[in-house]
């Protein structure tokens, strides 16, 4: 990690934007959200590193942890994880491969292929979990209220985006 620097560089360019360019609140925000999307990715990242995961093969293992019979269609799983079609594919080709997940025929439509988690996807899944979860998914420095708050904030902002209804 690099040494932090003496002073907030996303508050120096808003101030430096403010003065120069107009109304700095949006940039200040967009750059502070996209800088903390690297610091969780990079502990994310980190800590699945080793249980040899990515963040979408994780998400892929939990969604079908979550799963009432732990297998579901490829089709639902790129809704879910809101993922095209191809990286589904790409993801669930990566998991067969180490033996975390097996394909399937759906029992009643020959067009459709189940994905099911296996009993050593079931162990990898819960041991990565315990590793996110130990560096609390890299968010630190929020108290849970704060957390909460992020989190409806930014579901305001998906929704807007058209992420989802409700």
């Amino acid at each position: 990690m690099n040494r932090p620097l003496p002073f907030d560089p996303i508050a120096r360019a808003a101030q430096l934007w403010e003065e120069r360019i107009g109304p700095s609140g949006t940039m200040a925000a967009v750059t502070s959200v996209m800088r903390v999307q690297q610091i969780i990715q990079s502990a994310v990242d980190n800590a699945l590193k080793p249980h040899g995961l990515t963040f979408a093969r994780y998400e892929a293992l939990v969604l079908l942890t979550f799963a009432r019979s732990a297998s579901l269609p490829m089709r639902v799983m790129g809704e879910r994880l809101q993922l095209h079609p191809t990286s589904v594919t790409n993801i669930v080709d990566r998991l067969e491969k180490d033996g975390l997940v097996k394909r399937l025929p759906h029992p009643t439509d020959r067009r459709t292929t189940l994905v099911e988690i296996t009993a050593d996807g079931r162990a990898r899944r819960e041991a990565a979990t315990k590793a996110v979860v130990d560096i609390d998914f890299g968010l630190r420095g929020l108290t849970p209220r704060q957390t909460a708050q992020l989190t409806e904030l930014l579901t305001r902002v998906r929704r807007a985006a058209g992420d989802f209804r409700e």
